[in-house]
């Protein structure tokens, strides 16, 4: 059979640890063999974003806006440790972090179902999707350490307009050591961001749920919650009754209660850091932290499909030493999937979205044949399952691919 062709690259963002091996290898053996693949290649690999000073990260958002569509590799954000294990100029901002902020997009999470992993949770029923927040707060804040000699310290902040008057507002007076953390948000970013929620919300009929703390964060959070609201009456009211589907709101801490005991099936949307955190909450709770799909989205028809995971560090570690690696790449091939599909789907190129539909089935019918790697195998009601390496899950799922395009 020959190759799928392609009219566009996708933008191709490689990784670090353990899923930089799993990414080769998916490509060599899922990918390569069945698409005449067109990308342009960017190592965003910890070693070549400090030889870069980061700025291929920048590349690389921007080749995105360019083609479109684009797939990443897990990376790594550093802290103390690994600043010192890389022997890095400085501590790097998160990649995704400053990707999504150049998208201003909103990333969506599913966890990716497959029978005989069942969800930890007996009341969940139905996937759920988080809707996380892609820009500023954490991710983009500014920190001091306070660590004085002239005691006491006043922490304000302050704003210069361009006229040169200020506004100045206490935060706290230090007495003694101390951090101090700033971050901030955009009123267009937090509108993009209620927009594209009530959209995919709409397009997947789904309920959409907001959680935020604006009992504490009165005004920070509370400006999210009425940028909700407001859209929620002026644009979305309507066609949400007619969708038969509904916007609600509560407070995170009341959110996270009602989810648990739900049957799941809503798109559940939360600020940029909450996602981060309850994202792999979610994905552990339905099965495993491999086993959920990350899709940017901007509000201009963007798109950036990842793993949800980090880089499996602890996996890496072994493979260096020789070991043998039982690593779940479920999520990583479906980052592809997903790009390819969109990819065919904004050239018109049928074959191409029809690949990225073949991937999926073939790697959850070689799950669901009882063949997966080791996290699959500890929580699978399946019976005679045979755990697979790294390698050898790739190459079975190869083999139901090729059953599949036969």
């Amino acid at each position: 059979m020959s190759k799928i062709q392609m009219k566009t690259p996708l933008v191709e963002m490689d990784g670090d640890e353990m899923t930089r091996i799993l990414w080769r290898m998916i490509k060599d053996e899922l990918i390569l063999p069945f698409v005449d693949l067109k990308t342009e290649y960017y190592d965003l690999g910890l070693e070549h974003r400090d030889e870069t000073d980061d700025q291929v990260t920048m590349d690389s958002a921007l080749a995105t806006k360019k083609y479109g569509v684009a797939v990443k590799c897990a990376t790594i954000t550093p802290n103390a440790d690994r600043m010192k294990e890389y022997n890095l100029k400085k501590l790097y901002k998160s990649p995704n972090g400053t990707i999504r902020a150049a998208l201003d997009g909103t990333v969506f999470r599913a966890p990716i179902l497959v029978k005989g992993i069942e969800p930890y949770v007996r009341t969940w029923k139905k996937p759920i999707v988080l809707a996380r927040h892609a820009h500023g707060d954490v991710y983009k804040d500014s920190e001091m350490k306070i660590n004085a000699e002239n005691l006491p310290v006043k922490a304000e902040l302050a704003l210069t307009d361009a006229a040169g008057n200020e506004t100045r507002q206490e935060i706290f007076t230090f007495k003694g050591d101390g951090i101090l953390e700033g971050m901030y948000n955009t009123g267009a970013s937090i509108r993009s961001f209620a927009r594209s929620c009530f959209e995919y919300a709409l397009d997947q009929k789904m309920d959409l749920w907001f959680s935020t703390k604006d009992t504490i964060s009165k005004v920070y959070d509370g400006e999210f919650k009425a940028v909700f609201e407001q859209m929620y009456e002026q644009e979305y009211k309507e066609k949400f009754k007619a969708a038969g589907i509904e916007y609600f709101y509560t407070l995170i801490d009341d959110a996270v209660a009602r989810v648990i005991r739900s049957e799941g099936g809503m798109l559940w949307a939360l600020k940029n850091y909450d996602g981060d955190v309850m994202s792999d909450m979610m994905a552990t709770a339905f099965g495993s932290l491999a086993m959920m799909t990350s899709v940017l989205v901007s509000p201009d028809g963007v798109y950036e499909y990842e793993a949800a995971h980090g880089t499996v560090q602890r996996h890496y570690y072994k493979y260096l030493r020789g070991e043998e690696t039982s690593t779940n790449s479920v999520a990583t091939i479906f980052a592809w999937s997903g790009a390819l599909r969109k990819r065919g789907e904004m050239d018109n190129l049928p074959e191409l979205m029809t690949f990225g539909d073949q991937l999926e089935q073939a790697a959850i019918e070689t799950i669901e044949s009882g063949k997966m790697t080791g996290d699959l195998a500890l929580i699978t009601t399946l019976e005679n399952v045979t755990k697979l390496n790294s390698e050898d899950f790739i190459r079975a799922i190869r083999a139901r691919l090729e059953q599949l395009r036969a």
